[in-house]
Formats: structure tokens, sequence, C-alpha cells
């Protein structure tokens, strides 16, 4: 294929889907105590990493560096791509972006490094767009604009028990902790600009999730989306909250399901068991 598109793990893609579409997924990793594992089914799970946190064990994330990303895109060179989309997380999350710059500086096709300013679901859904645009003919410059465009007009919504393991991991500030611990609040969150913001917060798990369900019709609107609903060692909530969503939205739907699953490893690592995410991306 003359354009490939090259995302991260952390865009969660199932393994068949990111293979159907032939997307390549480079691992981030998941530092458990001192033991350094790939994000993926064969080393960093989510199971692994709720089990860790609920144990207290020190965990961190790496992204992964110029050097892995730049064999990434040889690679493809090798298997016959001219061009690379190369779409990952937003850059005030995480410096895989920043280490996809280096390394198309470095490769011998040209690579278009796209920062969605968005994480999870909502980075996976602009690399279906950009590949979705590939199908259909698009050049590089094209596909990273459907990836672009995509992600901007995505909602990511999550509810989390505490905000203690934001806090570590630098994503929110140590004063919005403190509130929301002080207080016993529910916290809801979302992506603002490539950051957590602070959404609402209200005083129980069953308001919360209520409010994420309104959130998400609200941002579905009239329009045709995909919906996923993730979660960190929580199923039966979140089975719960596709299946009403799914009602509730089944004519933006259009008959495609709402997917339901764990969250990441990498992700889950800084949100900690309990984590609810809802993810609304409008079709075009």
């Amino acid at each position: 294929m003359p354009v490939t598109i090259v995302t991260d793990s952390t865009a969660s893609l199932p393994a068949e889907l990111a293979a159907e579409r032939g997307i390549v997924v480079v691992p981030l990793q998941v530092v458990i105590g001192a033991e350094v594992l790939d994000e993926g089914p064969d080393g960093a799970t989510p199971e692994l990493v709720a089990a860790a946190l609920k144990e207290w064990k020190p965990v961190s994330t790496s992204r992964p560096g110029p050097a892995t990303l730049l064999e990434v895109y040889e690679q493809a060179a090798r298997d016959g791509a001219t061009e690379i989309v190369s779409v990952h997380l937003s850059g005030d999350m995480s410096g895989t972006f920043e280490s996809a710059q280096l390394a198309a500086r470095d490769a011998s096709v040209r690579v278009v490094p796209i920062d969605t300013r968005q994480v999870g679901f909502a980075t996976g859904f602009a690399a279906l767009a950009a590949a979705d645009a590939v199908d259909a003919g698009a050049t590089a410059d094209e596909a990273a604009e459907a990836a672009r465009a995509r992600a901007a007009a995505s909602s990511s919504l999550f509810y989390v028990d505490t905000l203690e393991y934001l806090r570590r991991g630098g994503r929110i500030g140590a004063a919005a902790a403190l509130l929301g611990g002080a207080l016993a609040v529910k916290p809801l969150l979302h992506i603002e600009d490539g950051k957590v913001a602070s959404l609402e917060r209200v005083r129980t798990s069953a308001r919360a999730l209520g409010r994420l369900e309104e959130l998400a019709v609200q941002r579905a609107g009239e329009q045709a989306v995909d919906v996923c609903v993730a979660h960190l060692a929580n199923p039966d909530r979140a089975g719960q909250l596709s299946e009403r969503l799914a009602e509730r939205l089944a004519a933006n739907l259009e008959g495609r399901e709402v997917w339901c699953g764990e969250l990441g490893a990498v992700l889950g690592a800084h949100v900690g068991p309990g984590m609810i995410a809802v993810c609304v991306a409008p079709r075009d």
C-alpha cells in the first residue's frame, strides 16, 4: 500500500481490526516494579496493571523511543509504503508524538506525524479515519487531515473512583486530587485540548455513571456516531452503561454496536481500577 497508517497501542484498536485495516500498531511500555513490559496480550495487560495498582505496587509507563519508531517506518518502507501517516495520543500526555517527529526526520520515506490531542479510542477512531481515507484513494496529507478532523470532533469522557492515580502520574494537579478526596466526590473528567480536565463532580458512583450517559447522548446529538465504553476492573457497570447507550443512540449508531471492553494497560496505569470511559466519535 503506498500510504501506511501507524498508530500506538494506546489507540486500543483490537489486533484483528488493525490487521484487517493494515494499521501498524507500536506498543508503549508499562513498568511494574523492575519489570518492563510491552503493552499487549503477551505483555502488560489491563488485568495485570489493575492487580498491581490494587496492591499499590509502583507502576509507570514509557513511550517508544525514536529509534523504535524509525524501525517501524523503515519496515513499512521495505513493505512498499511510499508515505506514512503516524497517528498518536496527545503530546501533552505522552512523548510518543515527539518520538514520531524525531524518527520522521531520518525516515527513508515521507512521514506525517499526527498529534490527535486525544487518548484511547478517540485516537483509534482517528487512525481508522485515516485508513478509510487511504482506502478511498487519499494522499497522505488528505488522510492526515481526516485523522485530525475526526479526533477534533470526538469526545472522551470518563469517570474515576479517585484522582490519586492521575495525580501520581502528573496528569492532574495535586489540588484537584486533594479536593476530590476531601469531599469524597466522584470526578467526571474529559480531554480538553489534549489534557485531562475536570468536567463535573458528583456525590455517588451511580450519579456519575448517569451523568456519563447523559453527556454521551448530548455529544452525539443528531449525528451518526461510533461509541465505545471502556473500563478498568469495572465490567458490570461498563456493560450496563453500554447497553443503555446502545438503546438510546440506536438511530445515531445506524446498525453498529456500542463496543465495550477493557481500557489498555498504559492508560489504565494512570486512571486506576474502577474507571469507566465513553468515547463518542461522529462519523463524516
